[in-house]
């Protein structure tokens, strides 16, 4: 997993409430149990005017100009700003995933389905839950400044504006210590190698029946 540590990152504005996980990545796309190649069917019934399949060459399909992530000026960016239970619906992992793979570091709102938010963890995302007020200064700024970017800092835990002003975060110890060191649940386990190791051996040798 990817290690999270600092970002200053462009902005794309999602101006829309309660958004679920099968409008994040549609379930026609769930069929693939590998982490990347689900970018570009990202809110693909929003994205696109047709209807997506998987095989299809996104490519080819034709864009709606009126979604904000086919604006020229939000392309590259690696901050989505959401509104409230964003991620909500069924549970699926794949929806960090494509959120990732499109490029997403971070998703900030004033509230987050709780299973997606506890995925998001997994898989290297940083949720950011903000009060309302806030984002909605922030949808302000990002609308009326092109190129607006925010600077996001884990270790302090703070979102800061283009202006200097800062705003702090919420975030468990656990969970910064991991999105800090890129270690998803696998890595956390592997930390503990040569512990596991010595387990092992050790019960090996007073219950070897165990090993027959």
């Amino acid at each position: 997993m990817k290690a999270f540590t600092t970002l200053n990152g462009l902005v794309c504005p999602l101006d829309r409430a309660n958004v679920d996980t099968d409008a994040i990545i549609p379930k026609q796309f769930l069929k693939s149990i590998k982490r990347s190649g689900f970018g570009p069917n990202l809110f693909d019934e929003w994205r696109y005017l047709d209807h997506g399949e998987p095989g299809m060459d996104n490519s080819k399909r034709p864009i709606n100009p009126d979604f904000v992530l086919n604006f020229p000026r939000f392309q590259g960016a690696e901050v989505l700003l959401a509104r409230e239970n964003f991620g909500c619906g069924s549970s699926r992992e794949h929806a960090p995933w494509a959120l990732e793979d499109q490029g997403f570091r971070a998703v900030i709102a004033p509230s987050f389905a709780d299973i997606f938010f506890n995925n998001c963890y997994k898989n290297g995302l940083l949720p950011i839950v903000l009060p309302a007020e806030v984002v909605d200064q922030l949808f302000r700024e990002t609308e009326a400044t092109e190129g607006y970017q925010l600077s996001i800092d884990l270790a302090a835990q703070t979102v800061t504006t283009p202006s200097g002003q800062s705003f702090g975060f919420d975030i468990t110890a656990h969970r910064k210590h991991c999105l800090l060191n890129g270690l998803d649940e696998i890595g956390l386990t592997l930390a503990h190698a040569d512990e596991i190791k010595a387990f092992e051996e050790k019960r090996r040798a007073t219950q070897p029946w165990l090993f027959a």
